[in-house]
């Protein structure tokens, strides 16, 4: 999955730090960011820039390291870099085509963390100016002290078995169109598991048993930790669509599930598990 970039070691720990020529940085422009052009696409070093390269270094913030690279994120609201030479503007979907996974690990990562800096200019208690902690990756408001954190929602991804089958449905509008399997939010005050049979109901009108958890992945196009199960069944096998959720849902065997599914996921991950014959039920 996108997080499996062994042997290399993410370091996640909050630092305040300088980057040097070497380090890497990530720059958005409305949700887009910039990438190195190439055979495959990388993320772009300060030493790349030009004219440019002292102001950047002024206006960015420290994000992570994996091993030894240090990468940064630039505050797009404080400069403008117009001179990207080799450089291009993508969109994130690109991210799921990098074959290189500490690479997109990276992007989505630095892709998360834009999206709580962005979104977090005002305090939500006193619309205060929000000013970035100096101890710890936090927001915290020039006024009143409230701190925000960046954001990390639950949600659950389940493959429901039945007669050797499995249930694959695909999103209801939205760009993404490849099958997947049923998911969710979890609510507040609510367990996992009761995620998982209320979002099967709720869905596709199914009930399930013999829960198993299988893995997690934390998933930072959508701000997510998601936790994969395994489940059985219930009763009945008819379907019925939530079609503001989902536009088809089907029974499929190993042998129908198409072939297009990547190792980025954890819900391709599991697909694919069931499509090779490693997991059946």
């Amino acid at each position: 999955m996108i997080q499996d970039i062994f042997p290399h070691v993410f370091h996640n720990e909050f630092q305040i730090k300088a980057p040097d020529d070497d380090s890497y940085f990530f720059y958005f422009i409305d949700g887009k960011l910039a990438l190195v052009d190439g055979d495959e696409k990388s993320i772009p070093q300060f030493s790349s820039l030009l004219e440019e390269k002292s102001e950047a270094m002024s206006h960015c913030d420290y994000l992570f390291s994996i091993d030894d690279k240090t990468f940064y994120l630039i505050d797009e609201t404080g400069v403008t870099l117009s001179n990207l030479p080799g450089i291009t503007i993508h969109q994130s979907s690109i991210l799921r085509e990098i074959p290189t996974l500490w690479v997109s690990f990276s992007a989505v990562c630095a892709m998360q963390l834009h999206r709580f800096y962005r979104s977090n200019h005002y305090c939500g208690c006193c619309g205060s100016k929000m000013l970035n902690s100096r101890k710890e990756r936090a927001m915290v408001c020039s006024s009143c002290g409230n701190t925000v954190y960046p954001k990390i929602a639950p949600a659950v991804i389940v493959a429901i078995f039945h007669e050797g089958k499995i249930l694959l449905a695909k999103q209801a509008g939205g760009t993404y169109s490849r099958y997947a399997l049923i998911a969710g939010y979890t609510e507040f005050g609510e367990t996992l598991e009761e995620t998982v049979h209320r979002e099967v109901m709720e869905e596709v009108g199914l009930k399930v048993k013999n829960l198993r958890y299988y893995k997690n992945q934390p998933w930072g196009i959508s701000d997510t930790i998601l936790m994969g199960y395994w489940a059985e069944l219930d009763g009945s096998p008819q379907v019925t669509l939530d079609l503001t959720e989902l536009s088809t849902a089907e029974w499929m065997a190993p042998e129908d599930i198409p072939d297009e599914f990547t190792n980025l996921s954890l819900t391709h991950e599991m697909i694919r598990i069931f499509k090779d014959g490693k997991i059946t039920k």
